[in-house]
């Protein structure tokens, strides 16, 4: 008996063969499409392919780059002879294709549209797509958002494109009504504050919880317009859910502005709205919370938003040097404060980098135990060291440490 115990572990360790002609010929295919369109090989495709062959294991992460030292009399690395051999072979296992520092036309982006969109005859099962540093501009960000809602991708990074707000715009216009894409990033797109509003709809809408705008210029108006919605549907939902605790968002603004003797546009307007704005509150949140029963109803989709999981806001100039000054960063720390305090999706904030002052930080940091002690899921966030040594080592006490998996990337000279 226990030797046939021995035998039956010996075989679930033994891996299934697999089948490496469909690589040699995505490899040979490849070579031959780049020398006739006279491209440079890249050396992080032909690399992975031979060690897959070697060791016997699938090609799932397509990533597509230059090669580090170029002459000045070389070829460069095209994008098309990869979608070429992609088609010929019809190559059904890459999960991920990524291409990185190499510039895309219009007729680039236009052909990779066409190819993760689920309308032609092969769907390729493509859940992932980072264009990293690839010089796309508004016209190629349009037609990629209209090709995305049409995908099975889940995850999108288009980092180092600097298409600014009117990319973003032409983005958004391609994710309504999205279900299936998750995670966004759009760090180093020299986006403005205009953005923060069009990004605030995107979180409110589609179903991307994952949002990163590492290293742009939301500033705090732009900031603003973007957790607003969701911060005032948690709290919605906070209020219903415990109806004792009365810690209205317009409240909280009050509160806040009075402790310090600031006024601001909006405290004044929630000021004079008074009772009708707390009954205009609740009714919002009524309607709300009915998302809650339609998450049994979708298999394999996300319901929509408004809500947000990750949110990583670091340099993007959240400070009181802007038109806003002190009053916007007062803003914006209510808003935060209020999200961190109920969401409970909420994993991962990185505000690193923003020079939020003594008083948000404070605000951060209540919010942060007031979140410990009605026992929701634990908050990994990363703040600027520019704040009271004391508070900034009390907030990474009471919060998670977040390890940031997106590290900053130095954009490529062409």
């Amino acid at each position: 008996m226990p030797e046939k115990k021995k035998d039956k572990k010996k075989g679930k360790k033994e891996p299934k063969p697999i089948d490496t002609s469909l690589l040699k010929r995505f490899l040979k295919t490849y070579e031959n499409h780049c020398a006739e369109s006279q491209s440079l090989t890249s050396p992080t495709i032909t690399q992975a392919l031979k060690k897959c062959i070697q060791n016997g294991t699938r090609y799932v992460k397509v990533l597509l780059s230059c090669p580090e030292k170029l002459s000045g009399d070389s070829h460069r690395v095209f994008l098309k002879p990869l979608l070429m051999t992609i088609r010929d072979v019809r190559y059904m296992v890459a999960t991920d294709l990524c291409v990185w520092g190499i510039s895309l036309s219009n007729q680039d982006v236009a052909s990779l549209a066409i190819l993760i969109e689920l309308s032609g005859r092969t769907s390729y099962p493509f859940f992932r797509l980072d264009l990293i540093n690839c010089s796309i501009d508004s016209w190629s960000i349009l037609r990629l958002g209209r090709a995305i809602r049409y995908s099975n991708l889940t995850t999108v990074s288009l980092d180092y494109n600097e298409f600014q707000n009117d990319g973003v715009q032409g983005l958004v216009r391609g994710l309504e009504a999205n279900k299936k894409l998750i995670s966004l990033s759009l760090c180093y797109c020299n986006l403005g504050p205009e953005s923060g509003a069009v990004l605030g709809k995107v979180l409110a809408e589609t179903a991307i919880s994952e949002l990163y705008l590492n290293g742009n210029h939301l500033q705090c108006s732009g900031a603003v317009a973007l957790i607003t919605t969701i911060a005032e549907h948690c709290q919605g939902l906070a209020t219903d859910e415990l109806p004792e605790v009365p810690t209205s968002l317009a409240h909280q603004f009050l509160e806040a502005h009075d402790s310090v003797g600031v006024h601001t546009v909006i405290s004044e307007q929630l000021g004079n709205i008074g009772q009708h704005g707390d009954v205009a509150e609740k009714t919002i949140a009524k309607r709300k919370i009915k998302r809650k029963g339609s998450k049994k109803k979708s298999k394999g989709l996300v319901v929509p938003g408004p809500w947000v999981s990750k949110l990583h806001l670091a340099d993007n100039g959240i400070d009181a040097m802007g038109n806003e000054g002190k009053i916007g960063v007062l803003e914006f720390s209510q808003l935060l404060s209020c999200l961190i305090r109920y969401s409970k999706q909420l994993s991962e904030l990185n505000i690193d980098d923003n020079c939020l002052g003594e008083l948000a930080a404070n605000d951060i940091l209540e919010a942060i135990v007031d979140r410990n002690k009605a026992k929701l899921p634990r908050l990994k966030m990363n703040v600027t060291a520019q704040i009271p040594s004391d508070t900034f080592k009390a907030i990474h006490k009471t919060s998670g440490k977040l390890k940031l998996s997106k590290k900053k990337r130095k954009k490529k000279r062409k």
